[in-house]
């Protein structure tokens, strides 16, 4: 037999892409090929473009397509974390749960992708990731959203970065004529246009573009509240967690009038006189300028382009993307707005001049008969307010089924570190099963609802449902009975937990 060294060559090089594929260590992407990692059987791939960087030119404007490459681009390495002050622990908030100090860049729209499939025919389930920060900070590096885990049980795992303050988040007259007759919400159509790469390329990594869950916590909820709402994100996820955060209550996006507003007043700290002179100024410049804005505050806008004008209607009316919703907060939540400190006679007035009569029910459920007993009224407000009367009327206006919890378990201490009790932020860990890369003494109590939490946010992202796996009954909120799972050192359902309030709440702010 003649040695055919075309043929042979040939036939090695497909067997030798055989093998790249089914270790999917290398994936063709719709902008060119990426290298990957393994890790414990987990293939890893870390700062894939999707989207071109928004410098220069493309600072404040909507995301624009990643450019195509030739050859192999390596993506084992986290990208930048998009601009914002140096990021550094504080308060409850360990290094583990804080973007890392550099890099930092406008050059930022890069995603990560965990995946455990070993052909690209697999169709798994697939959980993208919105970090919180208050739309000023955060990084899909962090230690605690490390995908690894939650792949190894049968799940793609992406995280995506987007643009923060005023990078992100900066309406402005002169932006808002330039595109889409709207101005503000490039973080948003950042979070749009991973999702249509994910839609685009998932596939290729082993992941399911019809089977897309999205998740976030703080301002990552409150971003998946937004896409929820958004006419852009229509047919790009099937299921929604929020944690923490809504938008359909008190904290409702700001409009595009109050918005640029504040773009104008930061142009003015700046020093620039035209939207030109403005995009040359340097991104420190800029940020130190944003700094300087007091208690003026940049996050979403009722645009009417990303988001709709009529946010509330678009729920009551079911013009939302209605989708399975897992949505719930932790009962140290109330502690982002600090220790309580009103009187029970400003609490009584303050109820007199905001319900008129309507008071007298209102002080029933929120009783301050005392300094003390208006300050836990006050307390249990924030938590309300902020997170837990969003929850209640994503259930009354969502179609498909929305499942609410309250997590209270307390971490085990940390030596030398203060107790926190169950902080804004503390189940992303238990949820996410990375407590391994949280530096804690750990228990076996901790590990126990580590494993409780994770299975649920993974019946549901493979299901639609947290129920099954032998896990405690979870069932979906209704009105008549209001049953949330209280999520502890167990899980155990409670029927009717605040639903005076929730009743209450919602009779005031519709205005009856």
């Amino acid at each position: 037999m003649r040695f055919n060294k075309p043929f042979f060559t040939t036939i090695l090089f497909l067997l030798t892409g055989y093998v790249l594929t089914a270790q999917l260590t290398t994936v063709s992407t719709a902008n060119g090929i990426v290298g990957g990692y393994t890790h414990n059987d987990i293939s890893i791939f870390k700062g894939i473009p999707f989207a071109a960087p928004p410098t220069g030119a493309l600072r404040w404007k909507a995301p624009q397509p990643a450019a195509d490459w030739q050859g192999v681009k390596q993506c084992t390495a986290f990208s930048a974390s998009p601009m914002q002050p140096t990021p550094a622990p504080f308060l409850c908030w360990s290094e583990e749960f804080i973007a890392p100090p550099a890099p930092l860049s406008e050059d930022c729209l890069y995603l990560n992708v965990w995946s455990g499939a070993k052909t690209a025919s697999e169709k798994r389930p697939v959980f993208v990731w919105i970090y919180g920060g208050g739309f000023n900070s955060g990084s899909a590096a962090c230690a605690i959203y490390d995908g690894e885990e939650m792949a190894k049980r049968g799940i793609v795992f992406v995280s995506i970065n987007y643009r923060v303050g005023p990078f992100g988040f900066m309406a402005h007259p002169e932006l808002t004529k330039e595109e889409n007759n709207a101005s503000g919400n490039y973080g948003l159509l950042d979070q749009v246009a991973a999702l249509q790469w994910v839609k685009k390329n998932i596939a290729a990594f082993g992941g399911n573009p019809n089977q897309v869950t999205l998740g976030g916590q703080s301002a990552g909820s409150m971003s998946v509240n937004a896409l929820l709402a958004s006419p852009l994100a229509k047919g790009l996820f099937q299921g929604a967690i929020l944690e923490s955060g809504g938008l359909l209550a008190g904290l409702a996006p700001a409009s595009l009038q109050s918005a640029e507003k504040i773009g104008l007043e930061l142009q003015k700290k700046a020093g620039a006189l035209t939207i030109s002179e403005f995009r040359n100024k340097s991104a420190e410049e800029i940020l130190k300028a944003s700094q300087d804005l007091g208690g003026m505050r940049m996050g979403l806008t009722l645009d009417g382009y990303a988001l709709p004008v009529d946010f509330m209607q678009t729920f009551k009316e079911g013009k939302h993307n209605n989708v399975p919703v897992m949505m719930g907060w932790v009962t140290g939540d109330g502690g982002l707005f600090g220790k309580p400190d009103i009187t029970a006679e400003k609490f009584i007035q303050q109820a007199k001049e905001n319900y008129g009569a309507n008071a007298a029910d209102y002080l029933k459920v929120f009783p301050a008969g005392s300094d003390s007993e208006a300050q836990a009224s006050q307390a249990k407000l924030a938590i309300l307010n902020f997170a837990s009367l969003p929850a209640y009327l994503m259930a009354a206006y969502n179609k498909k089924p929305t499942f609410i919890y309250e997590g209270g378990y307390v971490p085990t201490d940390k030596p030398g570190f203060p107790n926190y009790g169950a902080f804004h932020t503390s189940e992303v860990p238990f949820a996410l099963h990375t407590l391994h890369l949280w530096n804690r003494p750990w228990k076996q109590s901790d590990f126990d609802v580590q494993e409780l939490m994770s299975t649920y946010w993974l019946q549901f992202i493979k299901t639609g449902n947290p129920n099954g796996n032998g896990l405690p009954q979870w069932n979906a909120y209704d009105k008549a009975k209001g049953t949330i799972l209280e999520i502890n050192t167990t899980a155990t359902a409670k029927p009717g937990l605040y639903k005076n309030e929730f009743e209450l709440l919602d009779k005031l702010k519709a205005g009856k």
